[in-house]
């Protein structure tokens, strides 16, 4: 494999960025899909005679098998042209999300989430193969929050999308959202194709001279990606971290509970819940400060990016632990609409001081805690050469699925467990705020990748240098990475 020898592909500047667009919305859009499901649960499951328990296991496993089909999806993509993945991905999720509208029983709904599901995976794994490549590592803390906020921005909306429009009527979200998924589709069409390695500033010669990077990965790298000891804290971090993370996707249940036990029905009170869900998450916003501090910190030490997500990570910890257990209160005439129902609960801000603490707890608490997403992004990125990163990326979102899983999955559980000792809706926020101490093991695990990410780092500029520079086509022979690390 050689860099050289080959006419660049691309566009100009308004074509690059009507591409870095189309990836930033489709993240977006496939969270929408992710965070659509959680609000309508008690709206789901009389509608096929289960409980809610049941339509919160398809979320759970939807977790689990996109992750999975995540490392299949990137393994092609770091081997092929990453642009039909991505539309035959896109294609899938809405297929499923449209067949999910459409489901006229448990088992045929629980089948449309997990095709939708298998279709997302490709979406998260190989796009961030795609966009590390538009990104320099002096930005890449920065830019990259910018795409994993529009996912949180995804997840945010799709929790007020199936709160608000399925309120009524759950399946109108779905068949909302199956179109979008055609729309982004077709937009793909008109993008370019992104080359792999152009943002590496050691490859920047070779291929402004004309070249390509033509090295891919083969399963004999795979032994070198898991002793690449950074990659190992890196994934691990994600199983802890997305336990208490996957935990959140209740937090709509939890104010629906309250909204319930203030006398509210239940389509009130689901609006009353994704509401206030969404506005107590509104801290995220907070990962592009968690970038730009750690692409600030990665510039002075090479375990900046590293050190600060343990910081951020442990910090929030003693936030979460108050925060589920703010009381909350809204003054809305009971079937009141969408609009009515959003300003009371935006009103309640400023007249209710509960909920204004409330508010400012939960955005400390998540604003910490979203300077674990950029930074860990830009890691992958630091410490991986191109032909890397979507497949360590998806196997860190592998080992993040069944965090995610576990907690949406055991937070039932233990909810259901604590009613005993706690009514509702005691028992969800004491069992909420158990879950968060799951980010002590997070914050523990991104300081020891601190202490290995320097060597690794050193180690990926080495190999980009060595192949730049090569004279000759060097020798095919698996991972040409088994160098000092």
């Amino acid at each position: 494999m050689t860099i050289g020898g080959r006419v660049a592909r691309g566009g100009g500047p308004v074509h690059r960025f009507y591409s870095v667009a189309v990836f930033v919305v489709l993240a977006s859009l496939d969270n929408v899909a992710i965070g659509l499901v959680p609000p309508l649960y008690g709206s789901i499951a009389p509608a096929f005679g289960v409980g809610t328990g049941a339509v919160g296991a398809v979320t759970a496993t939807s977790f689990l098998v996109s992750a999975v089909a995540a490392v299949g999806w990137a393994y092609v993509g770091d081997q092929t042209n990453r642009k039909p993945l991505l539309m035959t991905g896109t294609l899938l999720w809405a297929a499923g999300t449209a067949g999910s509208a459409y489901a006229g029983t448990y088992p045929a709904f629980f089948g449309a989430q997990l095709l939708a599901a298998i279709g997302l995976g490709a979406v998260g794994s190989v796009g961030f193969s795609v966009v590390t490549d538009l990104v320099s590592p002096r930005r890449r803390g920065v830019v990259l929050s910018f795409w994993g906020l529009s996912q949180g921005v995804g997840t945010l909306a799709g929790t007020l999308v199936g709160g608000v429009l399925g309120a009524h009527d759950w399946r109108r979200p779905f068949l909302l959202l199956s179109v979008a998924g055609l729309v982004a589709t077709l937009a793909y069409l008109l993008t370019y194709d992104i080359r792999r390695g152009q943002s590496e500033p050691e490859l920047t010669g070779a291929l402004a001279a004309g070249g390509d990077y033509d090295y891919r990965i083969s399963r004999a790298d795979l032994p070198v990606i898991l002793q690449r000891r950074t990659n190992r804290w890196l994934v691990l971090q994600g199983l802890t971290a997305q336990v208490a993370f996957g935990s959140l996707v209740w937090l709509p249940a939890l104010f629906r509970e309250r909204a319930e036990a203030q006398g509210y029905s239940s389509a009130t009170a689901t609006m009353v819940g994704s509401i206030f869900a969404v506005l107590f998450q509104l801290g995220g916003v907070l990962s592009i400060v968690g970038g730009l501090v750690g692409d600030a910190a990665q510039r002075r030490t090479p375990r900046g990016r590293a050190l600060v997500a343990a910081i951020g990570i442990l910090a929030a910890v003693p936030f979460y632990a108050v925060l589920f257990f703010v009381p909350i209160r809204i003054d809305v005439p009971d079937g009141a609409g969408a609009a009515t129902v959003a300003g009371a609960v935006l009103g309640s801000v400023l007249t209710e001081p509960t909920v204004g603490i409330g508010l400012l707890t939960a955005l400390l608490a998540l604003g910490l805690t979203s300077a674990n997403s950029p930074n860990w992004f830009a890691l992958i990125a630091d410490v991986n050469p191109p032909e890397h990163r979507g497949t360590v990326y998806s196997l860190g979102n592998l080992v993040n699925g069944v965090g995610r899983a576990a907690g949406n999955g055991l937070i039932g559980v233990a909810a259901q467990a604590l009613r005993a000792a706690f009514p509702p809706p005691m028992n969800f926020a004491v069992g909420l705020a158990a879950f968060q101490l799951f980010f002590l093991p997070t914050g523990i695990m991104y300081w020891l990748a601190s202490r290995t990410a320097p060597d690794d780092i050193r180690a990926v500029h080495s190999l980009l240098t060595d192949r730049a520079e090569a004279t000759a086509p060097p020798v095919r022979k698996g991972p040409r990475y088994n160098r000092k690390r």
